[in-house]
Order: structure tokens, then C-alpha cells, then sequence
């Protein structure tokens, strides 16, 4: 059985450790765990893990964020991965930094990722794991805020969290999105 999980970022050393490429942090982060690394492929970084019989396509799109559908449409069909075994990591401005939440299915919550995916699958029914970011920024400035880095503060339990979020990854490919979200929600 195959699943794709797809880390949300922009590519450019640019925004490498901004807020807004967090899913981009935990995909790294899940790939050096299981010492693999990632290639440069058609519209993305693509790695492949296996987990208890299970194939995992780590993708990290090279699209930019606004456009990252592009890249999850092409890799389900090239893999012939269903959608609902496909989970998106993304950066979520409405959670406090550190908060996790997966989810089976929802709207797009104002981010553009996410509201790219749901126009080219032409459905909101996927999994998403969102990373809080906090929102401690002035009216006007949420531009400013995704696109900065993470403070000292939050880069020293930044190892715990994206640790955390490994483990969601894998429980929801061995025990589906029910179990993990019953173990890891609201924790």
C-alpha cells in the first residue's frame, strides 16, 4: 500500500526557515530519520520510505506554494495513490506555535496551498496535519509573519515537535487517520 505525503513550502534558500515552509521542516525531518534522502524530480523533491510493508512518497513540491496542486495531482497518478491516502503537512497561523492538529477533510482555512489542492482534486477530502505558527503579528503583516523565522525560543522545542509530528505521519499510514487522530489531537 502506498501513500503520499506531501510537505508544504516554497523552494529557495530564501524561505528555508521560514514559517511557511513547515511542512517542508518536518519532511526533512522524517526523511533523515529513516536515513533517506531526497531527489530532484518532475515538480518536486521526492523520496521513498518504507514502514512495515507500506510505501511512503515523500513529497516536497517545487511549485511554489500557490501552485502545489500541480505537483500532488502529478505524483497520486504517477504513484496511482488514492487521495485518501494522502496527507498534506502545513503551516497554520490559526493554532499557537507547536500545536498539531490533524484532520480528515476541511476548507482551505485562507491558505494557498491548500486552496490549490482542493481547485485541481476538485475536493476538500484529504488529510492535512497543521503545524501552529502562532499569529503574533500586526494587521497587514501576515505576509511578513509566514515568510519569518522561527525565534530562538521556538527553534529549541522545534526537535520535539517535528519528532511529534513524524510519529503522526506514521500512525496515520499503520492505523489510518481515526487512530492517530484519537492519539494525537488535543495532546
Amino acid at each position: 500500500m502506498k501513500y503520499l505525503i506531501v510537505g508544504l513550502g516554497n523552494i529557495g534558500r530564501e524561505y528555508e526557515d521560514t514559517r511557511h515552509n513547515i511542512g517542508f521542516r518536518v519532511l526533512d525531518a522524517l526523511a533523515k530519520a529513516s536515513n533517506i534522502v531526497f531527489e530532484d524530480k518532475r515538480y518536486g523533491f521526492v523520496s521513498e520510505m518504507r514502514l512495515k510493508g507500506k510505501t511512503l512518497i515523500l513529497l516536497k513540491p517545487s511549485t511554489f506554494m500557490n501552485l502545489s496542486g500541480n505537483a500532488v495531482r502529478y505524483w497520486l497518478q504517477k504513484e496511482k495513490i488514492p487521495v485518501e491516502n494522502m496527507l498534506v503537512v502545513v503551516d497554520d497561523l490559526a493554532l499557537p506555535f507547536g500545536a498539531l492538529r490533524l484532520k480528515g477533510k476541511g476548507s482551505d482555512a485562507g491558505h494557498n496551498g491548500l486552496k490549490h489542492i482542493q481547485t485541481i482534486l476538485s475536493t476538500q477530502n484529504y488529510a492535512r496535519l497543521r503545524f501552529g505558527i502562532g499569529n503574533d503579528f500586526p494587521q497587514g503583516g501576515q505576509v511578513n509573519y509566514v515568510l519569518s523565522e522561527f525565534s530562538e525560543e521556538e527553534e529549541q522545542v522545534m526537535p520535539e515537535r517535528l519528532e511529534i509530528c513524524c510519529e503522526m505521519i506514521k500512525t496515520f499510514c499503520l492505523s489510518g487517520i481515526q487512530v492517530a487522530m484519537n492519539q494525537y489531537n488535543n495532546k
